[in-house]
């Protein structure tokens, strides 16, 4: 077995010994770890949330609002609010904005296409999908908060951090080691949103 395949495996074991529903909880813990951008009492939202990974690493560490939003249907997480709904519709967003109460602290998205195998068509419609991902934080963002958003490297992404960088003061690339070493998975770690 090749390390890469071992340390996936490890994780994948890891999130079932200690009841995560994904290995991906553990991405977000180590991003947390690095930026401490999750707080005891902040808003958070989590873009594209199934299977509920990220949502409940933020309901273990923030006693706020943690609202996640997917097209597709997630169990319910204690301590968090769950929307079926896509970003892209304005009823959704309201719909965020209703449950928050006020604008989010930290906006979270590992947002995924479904992969084609096909990568140049796969980065664009992430880069796409992360695209949308910033518009809807860019409207439910105070001033200061944060997000984290995933990538694929590739030819758009320079392009799509100059863009981030218009509306926050930082934007750090980070790779867990909970990602697969081997995959083109990156995550922007966006800091003091001020559009």
């Amino acid at each position: 077995m090749r390390l890469a395949d071992a340390r996936k495996d490890h994780y994948r074991r890891l999130a079932k010994d200690q009841g995560y529903r994904s290995r991906a909880a553990y991405k977000l813990k180590q991003i947390n770890d690095s930026y401490r951008i999750l707080k005891r009492s902040a808003r958070i939202v989590d873009i594209g949330c199934v299977p509920g990974g990220w949502v409940q690493v933020a309901t273990e560490i923030s006693n706020g609002k943690v609202v996640g939003i997917d097209i597709k249907p997630v169990e319910p997480v204690q301590g968090a609010t769950i929307l079926q709904g896509s970003i892209d519709d304005p009823v959704a967003v309201a719909k965020i904005i209703e449950t928050l109460g006020e604008k989010a602290d930290v906006v979270l998205s590992d947002l995924a296409p479904n992969v084609s195998g096909m990568w140049d068509m796969d980065h664009a419609r992430q880069i796409d999908l992360t695209r949308n991902a910033l518009t809807l934080a860019r409207q439910i963002l105070k001033p200061g908060g944060s997000a984290v958003f995933k990538v694929f490297e590739g030819e758009f992404l320079a392009e799509l951090k100059k863009e981030m960088a218009t509306s926050f003061s930082k934007v750090l690339i980070s790779k867990p080691t909970a990602s697969r070493q081997e995959s083109s998975e990156l995550y922007l770690v966006c800091l003091n949103f001020h559009n």
